[in-house]
């Protein structure tokens, strides 16, 4: 998720964990890292899912859980094929 601005309020820290944790309300959270790429905050949470529908609906709810704290300026849900990471259709 490319991150935009803040909700009034909230702490610039607070939203990597509240990513995590609405991701945790619906399966396992492997890891999760925050980056400045192209002078943009990018926050990724990677989680496990059984099926690539499961995967945009958890992806989904985890951008709901950072839109409360920050808005999202894209999104998108991407899996491991082959050591590269490609759009999950």
């Amino acid at each position: 998720m490319t991150i935009g601005s803040l909700q009034p309020g909230v702490a610039p820290d607070s939203v990597l964990p509240a990513a995590a944790a609405a991701a945790a309300e619906l399966t396992t959270v492997e890891a999760s890292d925050l980056a400045v790429v192209a002078g943009s905050a990018r926050a990724t949470v990677r989680f496990t899912a059984d099926d690539a529908a499961s995967a945009v609906r958890i992806g989904a709810h985890t951008l709901e859980g950072t839109r409360a704290r920050a808005g999202v300026i894209t999104w998108q849900v991407t899996e491991r094929v082959h050591g590269r990471w490609l759009p999950v259709r």
